[in-house]
């Protein structure tokens, strides 16, 4: 296994972890620096096809492809998060990017939207979904295990009803006139930390990731064959603190497109959660109380849809 860590007194990028014998001493040792420091990491040996990756970034380029028009067939909605869209706000900000969301249908109101005239669009998405979360159920038992709680406890959040979801992330070029406004140039996301679990990152080759640790900003390098990771609120909030959800950012780029693809790993709607017990004692009391996901979820998509007041962040839940 090859890692790549900070050395004391000075950081020079996010680590990258071969996860391949993720149960292994060394592999957990080094994910759980990974996110007392940075809360990211970079997953080689992580098992997911590269014929999976190929497929999925060649619908993802031919569906962004499509005139405006097309893609606002499967525009999504406040009801349906799922489908196109063009106009996401983060941090009640606009970022500078357009993005595809799926996820399964829950039966009522939630229900995948598909583009016509792209045959293997559906195919190679539920395909790529799949593989993640298989992918994401293993690192969650890792993290686990590093918080000194079996696995299979957080699992049970997850299984049978999660609200995981697939993202197709499409940064086009942003023109210089544009990008070179001193106060108004935009990012293709702005910065954040994600309200989920984790998170599995598929990059193109083309940088743009920005990650925050010690007080500056270090770019993301794409390599090839591996997923960047991060931790979210959640695994925050379990960990009491311990580990920190990696803030982070996407600049854009006056010259040349991007892709990616995140796996938001979610929990079901019902979900409460608060520090875990093995994180907790006299010398460090609970640091949140207890937040249910679907309330929470329901208040960021709001500010992430359309500006609906200020985004709720786990600060407004810190005891």
């Amino acid at each position: 296994m090859t890692t790549s860590m900070r050395q004391t007194g000075s950081i020079d990028a996010v680590p990258v972890i071969d996860i391949a014998d993720l149960g292994s001493p060394r592999a957990l040792q080094a994910i759980d620096l990974a996110c007392r420091e940075w809360g990211f990491f970079q997953a080689t040996g992580h098992g997911i096809a590269a014929a999976d990756i190929i497929e999925l970034f060649d619908v993802a380029s031919a569906f962004f492809a499509q005139p405006a028009e097309a893609k606002s067939r499967i525009l999504r909605s406040g009801e349906n998060p799922w489908g196109f869209f063009d106009k996401e706000l983060t941090k009640n900000t606009r970022d500078w990017k357009e993005v595809y969301d799926y996820g399964p249908a829950d039966g009522n109101l939630l229900i995948p939207q598909w583009p016509d005239g792209l045959p293997s669009f559906q195919t190679a998405v539920q395909r790529y979904y799949e593989d993640c979360e298989r992918l994401a159920y293993r690192l969650l038992d890792a993290i686990a295990r590093n918080l000194g709680i079996a696995g299979g406890h957080l699992a049970n959040s997850f299984e049978g009803s999660h609200s995981s979801f697939l993202r197709l992330n499409y940064y086009p070029k942003c023109p210089p006139e544009i990008a070179a406004e001193p106060d108004n140039s935009p990012f293709g996301v702005n910065q954040h930390t994600d309200a989920g679990a984790l998170t599995l990152l598929l990059q193109d080759q083309q940088p743009g990731l920005e990650v925050f640790c010690d007080g500056t900003w270090h770019l993301v390098e794409p390599m090839p064959d591996a997923l960047v990771i991060n931790i979210g609120d959640i695994v925050q909030v379990w960990s009491n603190d311990r580990y920190k959800a990696g803030l982070h950012r996407v600049i854009t780029n006056p010259q040349r497109d991007r892709f990616s693809v995140p796996f938001f790993f979610n929990p079901s709607y019902s979900t409460n959660y608060e520090p875990l017990p093995t994180m907790v004692d006299a010398d460090n009391p609970p640091r949140y109380r207890t937040i249910n996901w679907g309330e929470f979820r329901a208040l960021r998509t709001a500010g992430d849809y359309a500006d609906y007041g200020d985004e709720i962040q786990i600060t407004h839940y810190r005891i």
